[in-house]
């Protein structure tokens, strides 16, 4: 293992190869958001005299345990949240290589880029890409809505990641003017959100949504669950009240309020019903409009869009609630009623799918209703302002779990990051990937490498005449958007901001 050194902005970084390789982890973008930039927008990180070690990933921000994450994060304590890794084939400033910048998923209150399945050596050695991942800010500290406080920390930490790769990738081999934004779930729903705020332009030239979720909240909204989580504590939701509290506390305020979030649906509506505590605001200044009209009315027309999601979003979420079998016609009737649209939604869906049981009815309409319609809906947009979008399906049904999980809700990162035995991905993967899963993982590689690099993945755009899609399977095919029967049940649906309801 040999050392690597390299000159950013704010001083010189060492650090290493590893399986040929260069690799720089922990790197600091912004200052640490405590103290008296505590709820602040990000602010320029500090130089620094002589070397800087970039061996270790950076602290995490604050957030709940999840499945034993914080065992498998590697990442170091402290308060410096806000860091960058970055993974590099060849770094030469004239290298010039294609960009990519990973925004890590986890409903706005959980994620962290020390995470072994987001190691990008394979992605960047592969596919000649320079790989980098960050933190940003999550639950109450990036996106509670807080008097005093800009709204959406966690995308304007976002920005300033973006602003680091500008100013900085190109000491590391990285050609600022082809800089690709991926994420997944969350991560996409950040994507999206980038691509309706006029302070992200010129920061990214192409952008990869996998499995956007369509909530996007009012302010209102985000003000009435800011009061309940700082209510917890016996505190309003300003700065003033807020800024002194220990960062965990706020975590354990968030999880008592996400622990009786349906008892809250009359107010809070449906995001209750699914205990999605967080989300980005459109507050109409961060975020001034809702992503899919801004992309709609072609504010994105010259940015490459790669968008997809899995066929089976929803069925995780069911094996983790121990619910696979298990969905009663009550709780079926009761999906169908809160997330179906429209006031006929349950009957359009129960004739849509006349031989589905309520298991199948009751995934279909979660799927729906949280990922699979608002991936569509963001392609749909783009096409509708004049943009070039590609869109794909993962079918491959992931063999983790007995095969119970079919093609799930976050299989898709293992396979594009080439990370198949790290981390969490065995519970999807197994304990031994199959050469199948190998060869999917390397194709679904090519394509986001190459689509990076040229702004084709290898399959021709979609459009509302043939619709033409990439399934990506054990024989990946192109075909037409296989979840026809959902999308013309959607297809009237805007996806507004979610509402506050009651008063």
């Amino acid at each position: 293992m040999t050392l690597s050194e390299v000159r950013t902005a704010a001083g010189v970084l060492r650090g290493r190869r590893e399986a040929g390789v260069a690799v720089f982890r922990g790197i600091p973008f912004a200052e640490a958001p405590v103290g008296e930039l505590r709820f602040a927008a990000p602010r320029p990180v500090r130089g620094w005299n002589g070397v800087r070690a970039a061996v270790s990933y950076g602290p995490p921000p604050p957030q709940p345990e999840v499945f034993g994450r914080d065992e498998l994060s590697g990442g170091a304590a402290g308060d410096d949240w806000l860091t960058v890794n970055v993974w590099s084939p060849d770094p030469d400033p004239d290298a010039k290589l294609p960009v990519m910048v990973w925004v890590h998923g986890g409903a706005y209150t959980i994620g962290k880029s020390s995470s072994p399945e987001l190691d990008g050596r394979r992605l960047a050695r592969d596919g000649g890409v320079v790989v980098v991942t960050f933190n940003y800010r999550v639950g109450v500290e990036g996106f509670a809505q807080i008097e005093g406080a800009p709204s959406n920390r966690g995308l304007l930490d976002q920005i300033a990641a973006l602003e680091w790769v500008h100013d900085n990738i190109q000491v590391f081999g990285g050609d600022p003017g082809r800089v690709t934004v991926f994420g997944e779930s969350a991560g996409a729903g950040s994507i999206a959100a980038l691509l309706a705020m006029p302070r992200a332009a010129g920061l990214f030239r192409r952008a990869i949504a996998q499995s956007v979720p369509g909530t996007f909240f009012s302010t209102e909204l985000a003000a009435d669950i800011a009061t309940a989580c700082a209510g917890e504590l016996g505190l309003r939701p300003t700065v003033a009240e807020l800024a002194t509290v220990d960062p965990a506390l706020l975590v354990v305020a968030g999880d008592a309020v996400a622990a009786t979030m349906t008892e809250r649906a009359p107010r809070w509506g449906q995001v209750a019903h699914r205990s999605i505590l967080f989300a980005p605001v459109v507050d109409g200044d961060v975020l001034p409009v809702i992503p899919w009209r801004a992309v709609a009315d072609g504010a994105d027309r010259d940015i490459d869009l790669l968008v997809g999601h899995t066929r089976d979003e929803q069925r995780l979420f069911t094996a983790l609630g121990s619910l696979l079998g298990e969905v009663t016609q009550e709780q079926a009737a009761a999906a169908l009623r809160v997330f179906a649209p429209g006031s006929d939604g349950e009957r359009r869906y129960r004739d849509a799918f006349p031989d589905a049981g309520p298991d199948e009815l009751y995934e279909l309409v979660h799927s729906d209703w949280l990922f699979r319609m608002p991936s569509l809906h963001l392609a749909q947009a783009q096409t509708a302002g004049g943009g070039r979008v590609h869109v794909y399906e993962l079918t491959w049904p992931a063999p983790g779990m007995g095969g119970v999980l079919g093609a799930c809700h976050g299989l898709d990162v293992p396979l594009v990051f080439g990370n198949l035995d790290s981390g969490q991905t065995a519970m999807l993967i197994g304990e031994s990937p199959s050469p199948e899963a190998e060869t999917l993982s390397a194709e679904m590689r090519t394509a986001w490498t190459t689509f990076a690099a040229h702004g084709d993945p290898g399959w021709p755009a979609y459009d509302t005449e043939k619709r033409l899609t990439q399934i990506f399977d054990a024989h990946s095919v192109v075909t037409a958007y296989p979840e026809e029967t959902s999308r013309l049940i959607w297809q009237d649906h805007t996806f507004p901001v979610v509402p506050l309801i009651g008063r």
